[in-house]
């Protein structure tokens, strides 16, 4: 078994509520999961990453869990789990589960139990503080999702943290047995044979001991955090002391340690902090700690351009001592990439533009993280007010509606009820008429779909080692639409040029490669080459191999 097969792997995230319905209640679940593996399959992905089905109230719609070693019922049950697990690995995919560790529901038997009173076995398994004297919260942090980190808790008298909504009480990793019994319900999982973790929010998992109050920023200097052009009050803080304390490297040690009792098993740690590149490099760095991280630095709303990417990768301390960085530009938080970089594009240029996103991705070094819908060029679906579901996007009405525009349900066949997700009369959120004329059953129709495009291009690419796990060099053309590096591996080295434009154009390569594009099926996005020019069409792509340098 290679233990190293996470690198430059392509995972495919899966969003189970959203995938396929096959109880008929208009919600996703694993069997339908299950049903549409050779779908995936076919994609020329690695592996799966799927996203939280355990027991759950669903206040965070299964970011708040109840039971980390149990199936809700809405998603099925251990043997269905045991079944797509099964299934995964017979067509060569491996299963990667999300593990959400640095909270639980507040509907977990260890928080009803913490919450009894000041004495009980478990009384410091989560954050607990007094009130000031005037009754207000211990200090000045915010939640994620909006207010106070801090709810007063009747019964036992004191205030709990919770870094998101108050359902979501924060666990105290500062006490052992907080850790043993967190590492014990991963353990469950890797007994039952999963390939890994996602880990949600991991460098939230510890707090400052002596609860001190986070300084405010300067706007001047550091301006502030936010999706909107008005500050929010989460924005308005440095976080440095409600997450990324120095103790979670420690517990990142512990984790990996437990790990290695399973080879060919990795991590991947997702990060949220005021530097998160900085942040991931530190959480995977030195060969003890997670293996691969993935920070919102490519999934910000600032448009697509060749300074931003190229920032973003040399960032990432990558090297010998240094991390394994992942990438994706769309996940089940952030606006879909079709809609954020390419609101200003037309439906028919939206879709030559889907395919350049699906180039660019799996040509960065580092593992690469592609979410539901992206190989279709699914845009952001627009949710009436009053069946926004998402608590963020309640709160954040009528500025943002929250996540639920990227967690709509997946088109598979325009031909039927609610696209084939469901043939419940109605389905969780909604599905727009626009994901309706991007169904699988119409772009398999289509050479130059997206879909058809992506199949090709990660069947291509499995063949390009240099894609895979080589070494990359970034070049800079004078135009912030072109993007252009080096991948190099042993013999293979590639020249990777996109145009970021919906207009062509004509450059000179900055050094000497083939006249032939090594990827000749990209159909209408190819671009050409002469000799001494490259002409990319609107969106086009070119891959040339490096003869000279």
């Amino acid at each position: 078994m290679n233990d190293f097969w996470w690198k430059g792997a392509v995972f495919y995230q899966i969003y189970p509520r959203s995938f396929r319905d096959t109880n008929h209640d208009g919600v996703g679940d694993l069997n339908g999961i299950t049903e549409k593996l050779e779908y995936v399959a076919d994609l020329g992905v690695d592996a799966i990453w799927i996203s939280p089905f355990f027991k759950s109230p669903m206040k965070d719609f299964g970011y708040d869990i109840s039971d980390l070693c149990d199936i809700d019922p809405m998603f099925g049950v251990l043997a269905d789990f045991d079944n797509l697990l099964n299934k995964a690995h017979r067509l060569g995919l491996k299963v990667i589960i999300d593990m959400v560790l640095s909270h639980t529901s507040k509907r977990h038997p260890w928080f009803e139990e913490s919450r009894k009173d000041g004495n009980n076995p478990k009384r410091d398994w989560y954050v607990w503080a007094d009130p000031k004297p005037d009754g207000t919260p211990p200090n000045n942090w915010r939640s994620i999702f909006g207010g106070e980190a801090w709810t007063f808790d009747t019964r036992r008298r004191q205030y709990y943290m919770h870094n998101f909504l108050p359902d979501q009480p924060d666990l105290n990793y500062h006490n052992p047995d907080v850790q043993d019994a967190i590492l014990e319900s991963c353990r469950f999982w890797l007994d039952k044979g999963v390939d890994g973790f996602r880990l949600d929010v991991i460098n939230f998992i510890y707090h400052d001991k002596q609860l001190r109050d986070n300084p405010a920023k300067d706007p001047e200097k550091e301006g502030f955090s936010s999706q909107f052009e008005k500050p929010d009050p989460y924005g308005m803080q440095r976080h440095i002391y409600n997450k990324s304390q120095p103790e979670a490297l420690d517990f990142a040690r512990r984790f990996r340690k437990m790990m290695n009792e399973y080879p060919g098993t990795m991590t991947l740690a997702e990060i949220g902090d005021d530097d998160s590149t900085k942040r991931a490099t530190e959480y995977t760095s030195g060969n003890d700690k997670y293996n691969t991280a993935y920070d919102f630095s490519l999934m910000t709303g600032e448009r697509i351009t060749a300074p931003k990417v190229k920032k973003a990768i040399e960032s990432f301390g990558i090297g010998p001592d240094g991390g394994w960085p992942s990438w994706a530009f769309t996940n089940h938080d952030v606006v879909r990439a079709t809609s954020r970089w390419g609101g200003h594009l037309s439906d028919e240029q939206r879709r030559p533009f889907a395919s350049l996103l699906m180039a660019i991705l799996p040509s960065l070094i580092g593992t690469v993280f592609i979410y539901q819908g992206d190989e279709l060029g699914l845009t952001e679906a627009e949710i009436p007010y009053d069946q926004i579901q998402d608590p963020w996007g309640k709160y954040l009405w009528p500025e943002w509606q929250g996540r639920d525009g990227c967690r709509t349900p997946m088109p598979w066949n325009s031909n039927k009820k609610n696209c084939d997700f469901s043939d419940a009369d109605e389905t969780w959120l909604p599905i727009p008429d626009d994901h309706y004329r991007k169904a699988v059953n119409l772009q398999e129709e289509s050479p130059n779909s997206p879909l058809a495009f992506t199949r090709r291009f990660l069947a291509w690419r499995r063949k390009q080692p240099a894609l895979i796990t080589g070494t990359i060099k970034f070049f800079d053309m004078k135009d912030d639409n072109l993007l252009c590096f080096g991948r190099y591996h042993n013999d293979q080295n590639l020249l990777c040029l996109f145009n970021l434009e919906d207009k062509p154009k004509q450059i000179a390569p900055p050094l000497a490669i083939s006249t032939e594009n090594t990827f000749p099926q990209a159909g209408n996005l190819s671009g050409t080459h002469d000799g001494k020019t490259v002409s990319l069409p609107a969106f086009g792509v070119y891959f040339g191999r490096i003869t000279e340098e």
